[in-house]
């Protein structure tokens, strides 16, 4: 894909981590500079940078920011430091099991640089933050390699929230067939459902497939049933932030309803991820903490009161979509097909079952 026709997500400067400010999108394309753990936690929670993905590669900066103008008198105490830091960062959106992850990762840099100064240590932090990015790009290419050829030449698909470019350091889990076959003359048209209530597929996947030149249609999240009822939809393949042992996926609210509308249509449903958004030691979906964010996200869309003032809300970000709607699970290292419970496992432990 050629870069030049889409900003950046985030970028490391010697001042801090740039960040796209997804909240301005797709009026406007600005910048936040994130120069300290508090700034960090911020954007994260506000989702000014959101995604799995990019929430979580963002916080492995956001470790190193804390810790790099600091002096310490001795390499435990900045290990303490990290830990610390580390866990803060990890509070600020649970149901993505990524960050998590990624979080455990710059704990056990780390502590396995404990023979290091500590001014090395903190270099060493830094480089495991552009490493982790690094290959986190790499495995979205490597998805898209593996979805690709799911899709046939003029087929339609459709897609939920945002799992692009914006959402990581890549070309995205999802979206990741749409830019391997635009490059290879693969033709896929979109539908981008417009996700609410913060409307990710519009201002952002629309966005960002427009610029690349992507065959992308916008629709109301609500309309996906009908356009599947008029046998316009071929292919139905979304992101994940957790997927449970058994297969279940915890996705943004409305991938449930997808799925289901999908399954009563016999339209293939296909979850895209990364090995490590499996999360093993949870048997299903059901267990996951499922985030509810605050009310004004749905009373008060983008500052306009569309709501009764004192109605009650109920704003649940994620949902669970059961192992039984999914067609195939596609991640970086691998396809995973029913039984997912028994095909997850094999995956972890090194047989590649895909087909």
């Amino acid at each position: 894909m050629n870069n030049s026709l889409k900003p950046f997500s985030f970028k490391w400067t010697d001042n801090g981590l740039l960040v796209l400010d997804q909240t301005k999108l797709p009026t406007e394309i600005e910048y936040l500079l994130i120069d300290s753990v508090e700034a960090m936690f911020d954007a994260i929670l506000t989702m000014k940078v959101r995604g799995a993905g990019s929430l979580s590669l963002v916080a492995a900066y956001g470790v190193y920011i804390g810790v790099k103008d600091k002096s310490y008198d001795t390499t435990e105490q900045l290990i303490n430091d990290v830990c610390e830091v580390a866990d803060y960062l990890t509070t600020c959106r649970p149901t993505a099991v990524s960050l998590s992850v990624v979080m455990a990762k710059m704990k056990s840099c780390a502590r396995s640089h404990s023979h290091l100064q500590a001014d090395d240590l903190k270099q060493v932090l830094l480089n495991e933050s552009h490493y982790i990015s690094e290959k986190s790009a790499e495995s979205d290419t490597k998805i898209g390699e593996h979805a690709l050829p799911f899709f046939n030449d003029g087929d339609t698909a459709i897609t939920h929230c945002n799992t692009g470019i914006y959402a990581s350091s890549g070309i995205g889990s999802a979206t990741a067939p749409f830019y391997l076959g635009k490059e290879r003359n693969i033709n896929i048209k979109v539908y981008v459902d417009e996700t609410r209530p913060l409307l990710q597929g519009s201002r952002l996947t629309a966005h960002e497939l427009q610029q690349a030149g992507v065959d992308a249609t916008l629709i109301c999240d609500n309309m996906a049933g009908f356009l599947m009822q008029q046998g316009k939809i071929d292919k139905a393949i979304v992101g994940c932030d957790r997927i449970a042992a058994n297969g279940d996926v915890v996705n943004k609210i409305g991938t449930y309803s997808l799925a289901v509308l999908a399954k009563h249509h016999g339209v293939p449903f296909y979850v895209t991820g990364l090995l490590e958004d499996v999360d093993y030691e949870t048997t299903s979906g059901s267990l996951v903490p499922i985030e509810e964010r605050l009310a004004e996200e749905i009373t008060e869309t983008f500052g306009k009161r569309t709501a009764p003032d004192g109605i009650k809300v109920y704003n649940p970000s994620f949902d669970v979509t059961p192992n039984d709607l999914i067609t195939a699970i596609i991640l970086d290292e691998g396809v995973v097909y029913p039984p997912f419970e028994e095909n997850l496992l094999k995956l972890k432990n090194g047989v590649n079952n895909a087909k």
